[in-house]
């Protein structure tokens, strides 16, 4: 293993972690916040480190798979570590475990939280825990391999191991080309909401922290209401509008510029994504107003904003449907499995791999009545590998597993069913709230310390997609 240019890569990390937590410094500093020092102590720390580890010379600057996953699963878990000093040091978060939790929710974009009262965080901590969603949403790697281009040698298994779904399709030929494009654009729709937002009546400061939090999908509020307590149709629309558009693959916003106006619709996964929304948002609205008797505007409004927000795995909230129907939790439940689109910010199991295992089973039964027929697994017009179709397959079996066994750990830690389902759904598919203990009017503030260590770690693995992370933890892996 190449591991003096995994130790350097690795200290540039830090290093743009570090520069990272300037911004909330400056605020911290013009608003006389107390958590000054705690950013200060923060970057002279990580920066230090980083420092220290970007003089490292390399033999070779060849990268393996081996060095991309290494990279990628110990990267992102070195930055939710450091990014929880200043959580740690200004006292807001003194347990280790609380500050690690709420950095790695912020960076994988779960949007899961321990804090009780948000209004009461400093701002130069409110600014730095949503801007972690936004440093994680399109990806730190792709970020740093956009800003260093002496990377490029050796971005593509680094790419690969970060970007999400079961292809991972190149917008040009070059990586750090295609990291800066997507930054460019992901950085586009960021400017854009800031400055609806801000039309829609929302403070600058509240504009930065909903467009950190729409865009990368996350869902931190400044608010302990979240959405809800702005009660602005306006606003909720925007974000809507913003959550579904970015848990689209954004290669199609590419095509999109290159004068295909209309590939994110002629795309399969997009198609059927947005179908999906528009389905359970119908059915969602129907069963508030039969079940739960909601004017018919109120339940539209709440069952469109919430689809959005689950689906995407972006997690605000403009009400407490922990005490909906039945039915319409079901439906969140299925939405939370579902995801959106690969390529996206968003989370979730993802829409390509779905149509994927539905048309292998499909495939399956047409095959026990003609079993010499050739019949290829097609999305769209491409038709997918054996290859891809046996990783997926996989991928679903390895995560009803995790789930599964996160689901049994925190019960036996005596959380019941429900907390303790959703809770694991919600983390590992980083969406955020969940029900019972964990809804949407609660936080995880009353789990047990190991209880948010293990979901801290469902988190990672849902943002890498399992694979990145488990591959490490391999005996094989390190002979």
């Amino acid at each position: 293993m190449n591991s003096k240019l995994v130790l350097k890569t690795l200290g540039l990390l830090l290093c743009c972690e570090a520069g990272a937590m300037f911004p909330s410094l400056a605020i911290s500093y013009a608003e006389a916040g107390s958590d000054f020092r705690a950013f200060l102590y923060s970057i002279l720390i990580t920066g230090v480190i980083g420092f220290f580890l970007v003089f490292i010379k390399p033999q070779s600057f060849k990268v393996s798979q081996r060095e991309g996953f290494i990279v990628a699963a110990l990267g992102w878990l070195l930055l939710a570590v450091f990014g929880a000093l200043p959580f740690a040091i200004s006292g807001v978060l003194p347990h280790p475990a609380d500050a690690f939790f709420e950095t790695m929710s912020g960076f994988t974009t779960t949007g899961a939280s321990v804090i009780d009262e948000v209004e009461a965080l400093p701002k130069g901590l409110l600014f730095w825990r949503s801007l972690t969603h936004w440093l994680g949403g399109m990806g730190i790697i792709v970020l740093t391999l956009a800003l260093i281009p002496s990377l490029n040698i050796a971005g593509l298994q680094m790419y690969k191991a970060e970007v999400t779904g079961p292809t991972k399709s190149k917008v040009v030929p070059r990586v750090t080309q295609t990291s800066r494009q997507l930054y460019k654009l992901y950085l586009g729709f960021t400017i854009a909401m800031i400055v609806l937002l801000k039309l829609a009546g929302m403070t600058w400061f509240d504009s930065f922290i909903h467009a950190f939090g729409t865009v990368a999908t996350g869902g931190f509020s400044s608010k302990t209401a979240s959405i809800g307590a702005y009660d602005s149709l306006m606003i909720e629309l925007i974000i809507v509008f913003f959550m579904v558009a970015c848990g689209i693959n954004f290669s199609l916003y590419f095509s999109v510029i290159r004068g295909k106006k209309l590939a994110p619709l002629k795309d399969s996964e997009a198609r059927i994504y947005l179908s999906i929304m528009f389905v359970s948002t119908m059915l969602i609205a129907v069963n508030l107003i039969n079940a739960a008797e909601f004017e018919a505007g109120k339940a539209f409004r709440e069952a469109l904003f919430q689809a959005a927000s689950i689906m995407t795995s972006t997690g605000f909230a403009t009400a407490d449907f922990n005490r909906w129907p039945d039915f319409s939790r079901y439906l969140l439940v299925i939405l939370m499995f579902i995801g959106a689109c690969a390529g996206s910010t968003g989370g979730g199991i993802k829409v390509i791999r779905i149509i994927i295992l539905t048309k292998t089973a499909v495939r399956q039964l047409i095959k026990l009545l003609h079993p010499k027929a050739v019949i290829p697994v097609r999305v769209g017009q491409r038709v997918m590998p054996p290859e891809v179709v046996q990783t997926v397959q996989n991928f679903f079996i390895l995560h009803i597993f995790i789930f599964a066994l996160v689901t049994g750990f925190l019960t036996m830690l005596g959380l019941d069913i429900i907390s303790a389902f959703s809770a694991a759904i919600a983390t590992l598919n980083n969406i955020g709230p969940g029900f019972g203990l964990v809804g949407p009017a609660a936080t995880y503030s009353s789990l047990p310390a190991i209880a948010k260590v293990v979901l801290s770690l469902c988190m990672l693995i849902g943002r890498l997609e399992i694979y990145t992370v488990l591959v490490v933890l391999t005996v094989r892996f390190w002979k």
